[in-house]
């Protein structure tokens, strides 16, 4: 079983590291209010490190049933941490759900692994590439639609979203975080990983999953505008943007099939830079509604207002994610969708009939999908944090303790950097 990093394994565990490192740090604080639960606590963190340390395998181990291995330990020690509160009923029905359609999706690698040791008789996965090349086009694809089911589950694709809007909600908000931040971003992994071992007929990929993707985006969206759970809005904006990072790898593949340097570049750079900016500012989202949660005790958007008056600081940081989700200028966000606009305005400039078609088609979804996550997310803040509190609340609300707050900064100050230096240069 040989360990490889390469470029894209180096990317992920960079971007999966910060991320961890920012929700240990906040939820070592969030989880004093736990305090009482020392056993469930104990189990709760390490899980937590043990989950770390599965990602990482799932990046550096490159032999089919060692990665099988580290990634059944990746899914139960996410449940575990799904599953804090487990004495509610709605926390162990949102477990059990990710719990089964984990391993649909793990059923699907297997089989897809299971296939080419059939005919290799080897697990390691310079094998698929020699399978792949080995068939006829139509046989590679069919290879590629198998892994790319069981990583779209992981993902949150539709249609096989259904366990990311129950599971974000019931999870701590550090969890939360680090789920949409980095969890769900081993779906993404594994299908670029996979383009990179079936060389197959890249154009036919790309269609499959820009359509894929521009569905995903736009039902996310929608699903999220409509929301009242400030939790499952943001776990629907999960959806939204792993559909934003598909539109970048279909973009990408279609390059490579019509042998366009250009769209290569700004389909597969938009979509590396989007997948480190989600896992960014949707973090950084979920802390600030875990730490409105802990101040208020309830995720129901309807029952907030007015919270900028006392709780200015997570107001701000909320603020600058949201922007930064949006795709407004100058923040993070902007950088990695201004890519996949490039590539998406010169593909359809300069494309053939059918691949304008789509990139045009793709582009318009694109579009709507940033108009109505401006609207969302402006409908969010403006009832979370202005006006006027319209329910009493019986706690005292006031701001975070700077321990909490601090990993929120760490986060805000890259979301600006990453969003300032490139429009500088």
């Amino acid at each position: 079983i040989q360990i490889r990093v390469d470029a894209l394994s180096g990317c992920f565990i960079l971007l999966m590291n910060f991320t961890v490192l920012t929700g240990i740090l906040y939820g070592r604080r969030y989880m004093k209010h736990y305090q009482n639960q020392p056993a469930n606590l104990t189990l709760h963190f390490a899980s937590y490190i043990i989950n770390h340390f599965a990602m990482i395998g799932i990046y550096c181990v490159q032999n089919s049933f060692a990665f099988l291995c580290v990634w059944e330990i990746m899914a139960i020690t996410s449940f575990i941490l799904i599953i804090f509160e487990h004495s509610k009923i709605e926390t162990l029905k949102a477990g059990i759900n990710y719990l089964i359609q984990s391993h649909i999706c793990i059923m699907f690698m297997t089989f897809g692994f299971i296939w080419v040791n059939s005919f290799t008789g080897s697990f390691d996965f310079n094998a698929i590439t020699k399978y792949a090349s080995s068939v006829s086009p139509a046989i590679g694809f069919i290879l590629f639609l198998c892994f790319f089911i069981a990583f779209a589950i992981k993902a949150g694709f539709v249609p096989f979203h259904t366990w990311l809007p129950l599971a974000h909600p019931a999870a701590p908000s550090h969890v939360s975080g680090v789920m949409s931040g980095v969890i769900i971003k081993l779906g993404i992994y594994g299908i670029l990983r996979m383009l990179l071992l079936i060389k197959g007929n890249y154009l036919t990929m790309g269609y499959f999953i820009l359509v894929i993707s521009v569905i995903t985006g736009v039902y996310g969206v929608m699903l999220a505008i409509i929301q009242h759970n400030i939790k499952k809005l943001l776990a629907y904006h999960s959806i939204e943007n792993i559909g934003i990072i598909g539109i970048g790898i279909g973009l990408g593949c279609i390059g490579l099939g019509l042998n366009n340097s250009y769209l290569a570049f700004a389909g597969f750079a938009g979509a590396m830079l989007h997948t480190l900016n989600h896992s960014l500012f949707k973090s950084l989202l979920f802390y600030c509604a875990g730490t409105v949660y802990q101040a208020t005790h309830t995720m129901d958007i309807e029952q907030l207002g007015g919270l900028i008056k006392k709780m200015p600081q997570t107001a701000t940081l909320f603020l600058i994610a949201a922007l930064a989700i949006c795709g407004l200028p100058p923040f993070n966000g902007f950088i990695s969708e201004f890519l996949i606009y490039s590539g998406l305005f010169k593909g359809i400039l300069g494309g053939q009939h059918i691949s304008t078609a789509f990139l045009l088609a793709s582009m318009i979804g694109l579009v709507v999908i940033g108009g109505m996550a401006m609207l969302c997310f402006t409908k969010a803040f403006g009832i979370v944090f202005l006006g006027t509190e319209r329910h009493h609340t019986p706690a005292t609300i006031h701001e975070a303790e700077f321990p909490k707050l601090f990993p929120k900064y760490l986060i805000a100050a890259l979301i600006i950097l990453i969003g300032i230096v490139p429009q500088i240069f």
